[in-house]
């Protein structure tokens, strides 16, 4: 199922991705049993004592954790008969016998691990250096799960020399990495075993409709977006209805919170969007502004403890309740940062539809909108995040056709690339936080082609748990002598 929340956010049915409990692993180390030693007198002449020959039954046993490239393990009786299998990271004691085998000893079993397993002293140890390879291009991440800049390019390969942690399962959560030199981690959902299937497109017999799609108004071809089906489900503890009929508060409407309880309490409302940040329009003075944007920061409509009692009655009143971020157009962001800008080729932001843009190859643009929406969440209590504006401004072809314009592209990237890259990082924090993530897109991103602006639906809806459609009547080109604007019912309706 795919998740479509329409204009006026009017939502269809919604699949959504699970969170994953995550325990200990690979970054929680236990110190090893150190053996029983023997100490004597400075001078003293002890008896003589005959060689210990260094057999299995004189070799200590000593604690330490399963490893393995594998996430399940086999064990081995001395017959060779197994015995069951063994999550990678669980706690053994263990010992090297003669011919070099790991044997292990849970409870009163004992077994050989089998070959290429291994037990290691610390939990941070538990996978060994081997390759992999990137099955989608993603920007290498440090321990805490923030951008990098190194690109590891789909189907390049990636030498393994730990990670993060494991879950239960025993799979890991991140591989650390070294990626052209770098070092950092990538999400093992993100690698593969082998070459071949990395260099591979996903293909559920779509892909050659997709790949048809070449680059026609300066987007991007279908062809290099990602369509690897990403797993959802119900985030446990967090259900979104089934169908949501919503109510929008803008940031300098939050003190009247009251007003629009009453409303919803009588007209079918089961959810409300509450702006974050709208452009200029700040909802709250976040710390996260504070660090990398004080203008929005100093600009903002309500103080934090005021935002807070809002949401926080709304979700009282047994309200859904989604924060909306505008993504890509921000003046504030720009006036602090316009490094980051959209900008012409002497590098001056560009005003473009009324505002700047930070443009969305920047990496510090993403990671800034991501930690406020986590911020957002752990703070106010957000249900979902909804990302607007995810795209880049649709006014700029003039620019384009004139080279007069700069994109600040460092990667080589398309805009399709980036946007949807962009949500990929975004969806795999947020869901870690326990939150459903949308996206705004315009109507014409249903069409079959990349837009001008890096929407394409295909590629978008594979990665949100929910995609919300503006398809603005007065964006439907006239027909003869019929006014699409001037039949907006019925243009919605077809266009639906």
């Amino acid at each position: 199922m795919k998740a479509v929340r329409k204009s006026l956010y009017i939502t269809a049915t919604i699949c959504v991705l699970a969170a994953a409990l995550m325990v200990s692993g690979c970054n929680h180390t236990s110190a090893p049993t150190t053996a029983d030693t023997t100490t004597t007198t400075l001078g003293a002449n002890p008896d003589p004592q005959p060689p210990v020959e260094d057999t299995e039954q004189t070799m200590q046993w000593e604690d330490g954790y399963v490893a393995a490239q594998t996430a399940e393990v086999a064990y081995y009786d001395e017959d060779g008969v197994q015995l069951g299998t063994l999550t990678r990271g669980t706690q053994v004691q263990y010992r090297k016998t003669a011919d070099e085998k790991t044997e292990i000893r849970l409870g009163e079993h004992i077994g050989v691990l089998q070959d290429g397993a291994y037990a290691a002293r610390n939990a941070a140890d538990v996978i060994p250096e081997h390759t992999l390879y990137v099955r989608s291009a993603v920007n290498l991440r440090d321990k805490d799960g923030r951008i990098l800049a190194p690109l590891a390019e789909k189907g390049k390969s990636v030498e393994v020399t730990g990670c993060d942690y494991v879950y239960p399962d025993g799979k890991a959560h991140m591989y650390r990495v070294v990626s052209g030199g770098e070092e950092g981690y990538i999400l093992a959902w993100y690698l593969t075993d082998d070459a071949q299937s990395a260099a591979a497109n996903y293909d559920n017999g779509n892909y050659a409709t997709h790949a048809g799609r070449t680059d026609r108004f300066g987007g991007g071809g279908a062809a290099d977006l990602d369509y690897y089906p990403r797993e959802k489900g119900v985030i446990v503890g967090n259900e979104m209805p089934e169908e949501c009929r919503t109510l929008y508060i803008a940031s300098w409407r939050v003190g009247d919170v009251d007003k629009y309880i009453a409303i919803a309490n009588k007209s079918g409302i089961n959810a409300f969007v509450v702006d974050i940040a709208d452009g200029t329009s700040i909802g709250y003075a976040a710390d996260v502004m504070k660090q990398y944007c004080p203008s929005a920061s100093s600009a903002a409509n309500n103080t934090v403890d005021g935002y807070k009692a809002a949401i926080k009655k709304i979700k009282d009143a047994g309200y859904y309740v989604i924060g909306r971020i505008t993504t890509f157009n921000d003046s504030y962001f720009i006036k602090d940062h316009p490094e980051y800008a959209i900008s012409d080729t002497q590098g001056a932001p560009l005003k473009l539809s009324g505002e700047y843009w930070p443009t969305p190859y920047n990496r510090t643009a993403w990671q800034y909108k991501v930690d406020l929406a986590v911020e957002a969440v752990e703070l106010m209590g957000f249900n979902e995040i909804q990302f607007d504006y995810v795209r880049f401004p649709d006014s700029t072809s003039r620019y384009e056709k004139a080279g007069t314009i700069d994109f600040h592209n460092t990667y080589g990237e398309t805009k399709a690339q980036a946007i949807q890259r962009f949500l990929m990082y975004a969806t795999d924090i947020l869901h870690e936080h326990g939150v459903y993530v949308s996206a705004d897109v315009y109507g014409e991103s249903a069409y079959n082609y990349v837009t001008a602006y890096g929407q394409y639906w295909p590629a978008i809806s594979n990665v949100v748990d929910v995609i919300s459609g503006m398809p603005y009547p007065d964006h439907f080109a006239a027909s003869g002598t019929y006014l699409p604007w001037e039949h907006p019912y019925e243009t919605l309706k077809n266009w639906a």
